[in-house]
Order: C-alpha cells, then structure tokens, then sequence
C-alpha cells in the first residue's frame, strides 16, 4: 500500500488493495479522519486530500466541527442489519426497495445531515421537494425512464416516509439519536376512502347456514 505525504506530513494519501481511488488520512480536532478523493491519479488524489484537509482544519478553527453522526451513516447501517435479520420474513424485492428509495431520493436530501437535524421540519422540506422536482432529471437513479409526468402518489410518499423512519429507529438502537421525530404530514388531507366488504348478522346467518346444508349434501362429492 503506497503512502504518499502532503502538507509536511499533515495529509497521507495511500490506495487500498481493493480500491482504484486514493484515501486520505489526517489528524485534525484531536481525531484522526479519513477521506476518499475518489481520484484514481494521484496529483488530483493529493489536491483533494489537501482541499479537504483545510476545510476541516478551517471547521475546527471556527469550533463548528461536527463529528455527530449523519443519516448517510444510519442509513448505511440499516441495509447492513435489515436484509441479515428480516432473512425470510420479506421478499428481497421489498427490501430492495428501501435500497432504491435511499439511494435514489433519501439519502441525497438528507444524508450530509446530522441524525438531530432531521426535524419535522426538515421532513416537510423534503414531501415538498418531492412534490416539486419530480418533473426534473434525477443523477441518482439509475433507470433510464423520462422524468414523471405527475408529482409521486400519496402512496409513494408514504412508503418513503416508512423507509425514513426505519432508518431513524436503526439510529436510536445504536444510541446515534434519542428520539424518534413526528413525521406526520402537518396538513394531513383526507385521502382516498375505502369500504370494506362486510355482511349484516341476517346475512352472515344465511351464508353460514347455507354453506353448512351445502357442506352435508355438495352437488358433488368431490365438492366437500
């Protein structure tokens, strides 16, 4: 693993065995921070150690440092966990789903956040920003569909808002966050009205007593 000094030896940058990019490592706030460049040359790979580097020792310099975890990281532990333990309990289409939905929508609005700044507020931000920008191109997806005619479904909202909070729970099991934000819409409308089928007592008696007479005496045999 080659290992190349910046900045007086403040900044490595080295390549893993297993990566094309160069990482960089420095020691700054009294922690030592790792960084990949995503750079494959190493004369970019060392500017971007060195950008990044004084940005941080910049951040410590003006006490706004922040070492709190962020949704990407709560995220990330959550496809790590729920794929090993829901083995079997789900189909690995529904849990790819909640991969796409971080991939593609979550994790690019909230993932540079602070797990506490995903606030109800910050969660109405993105039902807005959802139903704003659907008609523009999205970088993270990875299809090759034309943007949406029309804003996402209720439904669709729904299940991402579910996703959301899923990966908040991961967070408040490893101690990342101490409570779960109220994720409620704030103007809840109502929404579409289902009735379920169901039968009067008069009705559920003749269907029972019919079914019992069918049952003792089937047009076929073969029918009990």
């Amino acid at each position: 693993m080659p290992t190349v000094e910046l900045l007086g030896g403040k900044v490595q940058i080295y390549q893993r065995g297993n990566s094309r990019f160069w990482q960089a490592r420095a020691s700054v706030g009294g922690k030592q921070r790792q960084f990949s460049t995503k750079q494959e040359g190493q004369e970019l790979a060392a500017r971007a150690a060195e950008s990044w580097y004084f940005k941080l020792h910049g951040q410590a310099e003006a006490g706004v440092l922040n070492d709190r975890p962020t949704f990407r990281k709560a995220a990330e532990q959550f496809l790590k966990e729920y794929g090993v333990i829901t083995e079997g309990e789900h189909s690995q289409k529904w849990t790819e789903s909640h991969a796409i939905r971080l991939r593609v929508h979550l994790v690019p609005f909230f993932g540079s956040l602070p797990l506490d700044k995903v606030t109800p507020g910050k969660v109405q931000e993105y039902r807005v920003h959802r139903m704003t920008s659907y008609a523009e191109p999205n970088p993270h997806s990875k299809g090759q569909h034309k943007p949406k005619a029309k804003p996402p479904a209720r439904s669709t909202l729904h299940d991402e808002v579910v996703t959301l909070r899923m990966v908040l729970k991961t967070a408040i099991r490893h101690g990342w966050l101490t409570h779960l934000p109220d994720l409620s819409p704030p103007y809840k409308t109502q929404g579409k009205i289902t009735h379920r089928a169901w039968f009067s007592p008069e009705e559920y008696k003749q269907l029972y007593e019919a079914a019992r007479a069918n049952a003792k005496a089937p047009e076929r045999a073969h029918y009990r």
